[in-house]
């Protein structure tokens, strides 16, 4: 999910308001009459209601980064229940011509006056914060209002700013429910807030947690505060608004991702450590191989990076519950869950085996090509990106390896005695996916990426 600012005052019939506007995407379940029970609700969805300007001018001035989306009201309550906070008095004075005269009861009395003012165009003052002062990107706003009779007053300030009028909708209108759905939904969006919740957890996480150095040389052990800077490079890695050249930012996001990697010891690596450090040979080797990559693949790396550098709860986390929608399909998770139960993912985990094994001996055969056999799935793999073979720059291929590593590195293969091709005899045992559940969780998620078919060339 991308995570949304709501400053809407719900005036009337606050379940309805939310209904026409988020009703495209979150549970009914979820909606109520009270606004503060709303405002409960919608939070756990990554949607944070504020009920007035003072507010929302609050969340837009410290929380920004927080969110993706901003939807605004025009009409808004100058302040709440806390009382008016200095930075309203201050607009107050210097838009709304509020002079206090020193007389309390005067004082008031022009203070409402000036609030009543602002609440015509609040949202006006809220949107030219986002935009004018802090470069919230404009496309990231929706305007929506049942306001129509303040039409007039908007277009008069924006006319007075010099500021082109954005689209006003009224809350009801269909296109509300799509725009939210939309960005919602958006790839782009979804992995940047995913990237960014996840490395606040691993930043709060303390120095105990580090797993990491369990693959590093002893000598090298990489210290807590460095594990934090790293972090903190890739939250601020993706820009809110989306590149028009994404793909080369994300080749270079798993170049970043994967770079301390570069310092692991291959006699500690380990299961799905090999993901990582095989990636990280591959890029920094390959500059073609990373070319044509999506938000699944990163994803899917970012989720198995963070589970190798810190050791914490196994349940599945907010950030990676953000990250695996990317990847939701109803038909493939319940022919998983299927397979699963009847015991049959081990024979599409031996058949992945076994074409690669088969594809690394047709081309080991071939003159002039020069690859090493191996055993293991990720060694073939490897194997192939050391030697000549043209398979070396087979994008979707590699992108599959990559998914299916997962599979055949959380295996323990056996293998007969016969060596000849298409001969090979393997059984798996030991695909423990129920042992955790963010591995049961990825497992269920990825599969269709890991053993769809390919299409013939």
């Amino acid at each position: 999910m991308s995570y949304f600012l709501w400053v809407e005052d719900f005036e009337n019939e606050a379940r309805v308001t939310a209904a026409n506007v988020f009703g495209g995407v979150l549970d009914e379940g979820l909606f109520d009459d009270k606004r503060q029970a709303l405002k409960y609700n919608f939070k756990s969805q990554g949607v944070f209601i504020e009920l007035n300007f003072q507010d929302g001018l609050d969340f837009i001035c410290s929380k920004l980064d927080t969110v993706d989306y901003v939807i605004l009201d025009i009409d808004l309550p100058a302040y709440g229940d806390d009382g008016i906070n200095q930075d309203v008095l201050n607009l107050l004075v210097n838009f709304e011509g509020y002079q206090p005269q020193g007389v309390e009861s005067e004082d008031e009395a022009l203070q409402k006056n000036a609030c009543s003012e602002l609440k015509k165009i609040a949202g006006f003052y809220l949107y030219t914060k986002l935009v004018v002062e802090l470069g919230f990107p404009k496309e990231h706003i929706l305007f929506c209002s049942n306001h129509g009779e303040n039409t007039q007053t908007i277009q008069q300030a924006f006319k007075t700013a010099r500021m082109a009028l954005p689209k006003i909708y009224q809350k009801s209108d269909d296109v509300v429910q799509q725009w939210v759905k939309q960005r919602y939904d958006d790839p782009y969006s979804r992995l940047r807030r995913g990237i960014i919740e996840g490395c606040k957890l691993a930043k709060s996480l303390p120095k105990e947690n580090v797993y990491f150095n369990n693959f590093i040389p002893k000598q090298d052990s990489i210290q807590h505060e460095d594990i934090i800077s790293y972090f903190q490079i890739l939250e601020n890695f993706l820009p809110l608004r989306e590149p028009e050249n994404k793909l080369a930012l994300y080749k270079l996001f798993i170049r970043t991702l994967s770079h301390e990697w570069g310092a692991t010891d291959p006699k500690k690596i380990k299961e799905l450590a090999w993901i990582m450090k095989n990636v990280r040979n591959w890029v920094s080797h390959n500059s073609l191989l990373f070319s044509c990559i999506d938000e699944k693949l990163l994803a899917y790396l970012f989720i198995i990076n963070l589970r190798l550098m810190f050791d914490f709860d196994s349940k599945v986390q907010s950030y990676e519950t953000i990250l695996l929608a990317l990847f939701s399909h109803a038909l493939t998770e319940q022919l998983f869950k299927d397979k699963a139960k009847n015991d049959l993912l081990k024979p599409d985990i031996a058949k992945t085996y076994l074409d690669l094994k088969n594809k690394v001996l047709d081309e080991k055969g071939k003159d002039g090509v020069k690859i090493n056999d191996g055993f293991y799935f990720n060694e073939l793999a490897n194997n192939i990106q050391q030697s000549n073979s043209h398979l070396k720059d087979d994008k979707q291929l590699f992108s599959e390896l990559i998914y299916q590593m997962f599979w055949l590195t959380t295996s323990n293969p056996y293998v007969g005695t016969s060596n000849q091709k298409k001969t090979l005899e393997i059984k798996f045992y030991g695909f423990n996916y129920l042992e955790k559940p963010y591995i049961e969780a990825l497992a269920r998620h990825i599969y269709h990426c890991s053993f769809s078919p390919r299409p013939n060339p």
